[in-house]
């Protein structure tokens, strides 16, 4: 075998390339599905045995379990997929790992070259389909460039705002043979064009730093680049927010950043967020964002948005500052860089909190003190929140990671699980893909195969994947799902109440199977319940079975999420709930007021 010592390299073919340089870049696992395109890079696989192939049963779970596998771990998710509905059916995939700030490299197979544009067999344009839903993409034309390009994707997809990156690979080229030189492809300074930055200006460091310590009503607010910028980040993250003193909220990408059990945080923020984190955000003079993009589904009303605060805007893309909220002070670069940066700034603040910041605690007591999550369990039926209050206590010293679908059982999740600590949670944030969370549990799992992986499901979104179940019985994969099952596409049930009128147009799941006999005929096991009592045996059973196992709760049908900040609302005209003794009045144009 040739190093980078010599000229000489050893003859081999563009799959085996591809399966070297995937191997030469520390790739244990591959989540994909063969076909026509691709049967040369199966090959290949076939042929070694230094990295796993997980067979799914739709592309798309493919994409979802490497984003799984990626989240949890910190390193770059890879799939490999065969050509036109191979291609088509990862586009959700990639549109959701964009969204979330996601690493992944996602092998396509193509036409051979002499044939593209000619509506070949299983032909589909790749790279223009795929061009708004990447971070980058490639249309290979030569077996020479193979080992550059792989290597260059995964350095794209990693760096900076991580991003999945295609790489369309023609029949033709994965059988081509040519030189292939171990060694000499990863590149010490990066690549030729493409250079995020990651350390900040000092400048831009010293004006926020004055800011942050005469701030009188501050709130740090962080996000999922906390949680891209490694373990590192969360850890200096905490030193920062307990040395000021200062509260802390998270977006729903950036749970976990912060311990939930520590006093200074006031939980997640935004439209399902809580009382207290969402007043103080309106109510601030400093705030300061940390990986965090100002997503619509946090600001809520943009020209009432946090009107009369300071804002500082810490990020590594430059192109999500000043992009949907306008602010005072932006740094570019990698978050956990930064904070360091600023910890090295921070004066020695021995006197304790100054009489406004223990006004500013009062304040926030105050709101923290209405409660925003009460709920009232009684009667026969389960309530959503109960069950993943249950859910919470029951696993809360054990090594979990939990994965979602998309919907009202999302939120509850984010409001009644607790994280004390990164890569933990796993969620569609950006797209809010259903179906997104039974393969994403299948990656975690891949990752992290002693550990517990609960994946909390809604009935209409587990249905959109729910054929994954025979990937994790081929693979052994002992996934647990606790369905809140409501016979309702939730969420759509509940803005339909709220903003429509009460007019359930489609959003009531007739027809559903028996989640415990679908489960048994693949081979795993499941559980219904209906009344709160069984909730505790129901979840310890559902952990202790080994194996795939699916608990259907049964829940309140009518239940909603709240507190809420209906759409196009401001901060302040949360509504708490019924729960709380308030009174709804109906609006002309439907919107819910307090």
């Amino acid at each position: 075998m040739a190093t980078s010592a010599d000229n000489s390299g050893e003859n081999i073919n563009g799959s085996e390339m591809i399966v070297r340089c995937l191997a030469e870049l520390g790739v244990e696992v591959i989540f994909g599905y063969p076909g026509g395109a691709v049967l040369p890079i199966y090959d290949a696989i076939f042929k070694q045995n230094k990295i796993r192939h997980i067979l799914v049963r739709h592309e798309q779970g493919a994409l979802h379990a490497a984003e799984g596998y990626a989240r949890s771990t910190g390193r770059v998710g890879v799939v490999l997929v065969t050509s036109g509905p191979g291609a088509t059916n990862s586009v959700t995939g990639l549109a959701d790992a964009l969204m979330d700030s996601i690493p992944l490299v996602c092998l396509t197979g193509q036409v051979p070259t002499h044939m593209i544009g000619n509506d070949a067999f299983q032909e589909a344009d790749t790279v223009g389909i795929t061009r708004p839903c990447t971070k980058h993409n490639y249309l290979v034309k030569t077996v020479e460039d193979l080992p550059r390009i792989i290597h260059e994707a995964f350095y794209i997809a990693s760096a900076g705002r991580p991003g999945p990156v295609v790489i369309d690979l023609p029949k033709d080229v994965v059988m081509a043979e040519g030189d292939y030189q171990e060694g000499t492809y990863t590149s010490e300074t990066g690549h030729r064009s493409y250079r995020p930055r990651t350390e900040p200006d000092n400048a831009a460091v010293d004006a926020a730093m004055e800011l942050i310590v005469n701030a009188e009503r501050p709130i740090f607010y962080s996000g999922g680049g906390i949680i891209n910028s490694g373990p590192a980040a969360s850890e200096a993250l905490t030193r920062f927010v307990r040395e000021t003193g200062y509260p802390i909220t998270n977006t729903l990408m950036g749970l976990g950043t912060y311990p939930a059990s520590d006093a200074q945080f006031l939980g997640m923020l935004g439209m399902h967020g809580t009382y207290e984190a969402n007043m103080a955000m309106a109510e601030c003079d400093v705030m300061i964002a940390l990986g965090a993009r100002f997503d619509d589904r946090v600001t809520g009303r943009l020209s009432d948005f946090s009107k009369g605060s300071k804002k500082i805007q810490v990020d590594i893309d430059p192109s999500s500052v000043n992009k949907n909220v306008p602010v005072d002070i932006s740094i570019i670069g990698d978050v956990g860089t930064v904070i360091d940066a600023m910890l090295a700034k921070l004066p020695n603040k021995s006197g304790g909190k100054s009489a406004a910041l223990e006004d500013w605690w009062r304040q926030i007591e105050a709101w923290r003190g209405r409660d925003c999550l009460r709920f009232k369990q009684h009667g026969d039926i389960i309530k959503p929140q109960y069950a993943l209050q249950r859910l919470y206590e029951l696993t809360k010293e054990r090594d979990v990671y939990f994965t979602t679908e998309v919907g009202q059982h999302q939120m509850w999740a984010a409001q009644f699980l607790k994280f004390e600590e990164p890569n933990r949670w796993m969620t569609s944030g950006g797209l809010g893909t259903m179906g997104y969370g039974f393969p994403a549990a299948m990656g975690v799992q891949v990752a992290h195969p002693e550990s517990l992986v609960i994946n909390v499901a809604g009935e209409a979104s587990l249905m959109m994947n729910i054929q994954e179940l025979s990937s994790m019985m081929q693979h052994r994969l002992p996934v647990k799902t606790i369905i809140l099952n409501n016979e309702y596409m939730g969420m759509v049930r509940q803005w339909q109440e709220l903003f429509h009128g009460g007019r359930y147009s489609e959003s009531y799941m007739d027809s559903l199977p028996d989640f415990v006999k679908l489960a048994e005929s693949f081979g795993a096991n499941g559980i219904k319940i209906s009344k709160p009592e069984e909730v505790d045996d129901a979840i310890r059973t559902m952990i202790e079975t080994p194996g795939p196992f699916i608990a259907d709760v049964l829940i309140d049908k009518t239940e909603n999420v709240y507190p809420m900040i209906p759409g196009g609302a401001a901060h302040y005209e949360m509504k708490l709930g019924p729960d709380h003794g308030e009174l709804e009045e109906k609006a002309e144009d439907g919107m819910v007021l307090v």
